[in-house]
């Protein structure tokens, strides 16, 4: 098999966690989100090694974080539930308009994935750039944000490296934008 090869091991969908059987509202976007439209998806990245080898179980351990991060994740949309949801358009014949906005009822809410690579941290970092292969650790690579009607606007893709782990996250621009990501 090519060391470069990402095999999907799972997907699934988290939504929010304990969700009220109250509809939310829709979030109409604005003329700026509108013109985002046709931009890509926001993508990060984080990168960690997985500890030394020791008296552990690394499947166990996997399956742990993995765990974790769903929950979290379910937790987390319970507070920013439009992250789970989908892009809608209402058309309007009088007076004619189109409404696009995140409808927050009628989605299976973020996607989450587990998958897997033969390639270690130092494959990835060592390079002057990074290698292509790298765009297939994100869910959504090069989805545009008007597939956010189709697509899920959150999609966390964790990869397993033979020494790491690397989460990727890709985010329609359409509900947040991308400088809030930017952390130290």
């Amino acid at each position: 098999m090519d060391s470069s090869t990402v095999r999907i091991i799972s997907k699934c969908f988290v939504k929010p966690h304990d969700v009220s059987e109250q509809p939310k509202q829709p979030f109409y976007l604005t003329t700026w989100d509108i013109v985002m439209l046709s931009v890509h998806y926001i993508q990060r990245g984080l990168l960690f090694a997985k500890p030394p080898p020791g008296d552990y179980c690394e499947q166990k351990m996997i399956n742990k974080v993995l765990g974790r991060l769903k929950k979290s994740l379910s937790i987390a949309l319970l507070h920013f539930y439009p992250l789970a949801g989908r892009l809608a358009t209402n058309i309007e014949q009088n007076p004619k308009s189109h409404l696009v906005f995140v409808d927050c009822n009628n989605s299976p809410g973020a996607k989450f994935i587990h998958a897997a690579v033969d390639m270690s941290v130092s494959d990835i970092v060592s390079p002057t750039y990074v290698p292509l292969v790298v765009q297939s650790f994100f869910g959504h690579d090069r989805a545009i944000n008007y597939d956010g009607h189709t697509k899920p606007l959150l999609s966390i893709q964790v990869t397993e490296l033979v020494d790491g782990v690397f989460i990727g996250c890709s985010m329609n621009h359409a509900v947040a934008d991308g400088t809030c990501w930017c952390c130290n």
